[in-house]
């Protein structure tokens, strides 16, 4: 959003990474009146607690609100949620893990090492261009 002029739009609110936490912090939105265009939450979990709220409140999404979650579990991939969320590769995060592990193991190796992988956006069916 920096990016592209709109530093002005982005909202942070606290909570933890449950569905409850996504719960209480989409219902503050709707409690105050002013739902944004757009909720990008923690994890999916925290995710599927937004959606939760705004299906109580009767909010569109992503008619009125879209919503991305983070993780790509596999809640997010049930048809009942639908959620457009980001992969950041489980698997090959998994690879990664295991030969950092091993070459721990078999070589000694102790020093720090950074792994900079490329997240992916899963489109589903949780958002869309604002209206």
């Amino acid at each position: 959003m920096r990016r592209r002029g709109l530093e002005a739009g982005i909202r942070v609110l606290h909570g933890d990474n449950t569905e409850e936490g996504g719960e209480h912090a989409a219902r503050r939105l709707i409690e105050a009146d002013d739902l944004p265009t757009a909720v990008v939450a923690f994890n999916d979990q925290c995710a599927i607690g937004v959606l939760a709220a705004l299906a109580r409140a009767g909010v569109a999404v992503p008619g009125r609100v879209s919503v991305v979650g983070y993780d790509d579990d596999t809640l997010a991939r049930l048809s009942c949620f639908n959620l457009t969320t980001v992969s950041q590769g489980a698997r090959e995060q998994a690879r990664h893990a295991v030969t950092a592990a091993v070459e721990r193991l078999d070589q000694g190796r102790t020093e720090a090492r950074e792994v900079v992988l490329t997240p992916r956006l899963v489109r589903r069916g949780t958002t869309a261009a604002p209206a």
